[in-house]
């Protein structure tokens, strides 16, 4: 059974930082793209960013750019989200996910899911 399982949200306040960890299991996705999204109360889940498979080549949305960090170890199946500089805005539920079939920014594309880790940033 493949599962993706998140780890590391919390409630921190406005200007810190938090590290979200993705742990892959039941298969190898070291020839996948992986991604984050994100969902806050009332919004759709929105893209946050991916990386590639083997040259850990990544894409952020707007939002987050130049503030969140996307790597990925390819041997222990996981996935790391460095988020700095938080603000109340990035409140939201965070999903891991893996191997898009089209578009990384279209949620329905993306085959495996993790169950989220809530994030509370406070003012």
């Amino acid at each position: 059974q493949v599962q993706l399982v998140e780890s590391g949200g919390g409630l921190v306040q406005a200007g810190g930082s938090l590290r979200l960890s993705c742990v892959a299991s039941g298969r190898t996705f070291s020839s996948s793209a992986m991604g984050w999204f994100r969902q806050a109360p009332g919004k759709e889940r929105e893209f946050v960013g991916r990386i590639s498979p083997t040259r850990g080549f990544t894409y952020y949305a707007d939002s987050v750019k130049g503030r969140f960090t996307i790597s990925r170890d390819n041997d222990k199946n996981t996935m790391t989200l460095q988020m700095n500089s938080l603000i109340p805005g990035d409140t939201a539920v965070y999903y891991c996910a893996a191997e898009p079939l089209g578009s990384v920014m279209a949620t329905k594309t993306w085959q495996y899911w993790g169950q989220g880790t809530q994030v509370t940033v406070s003012s």
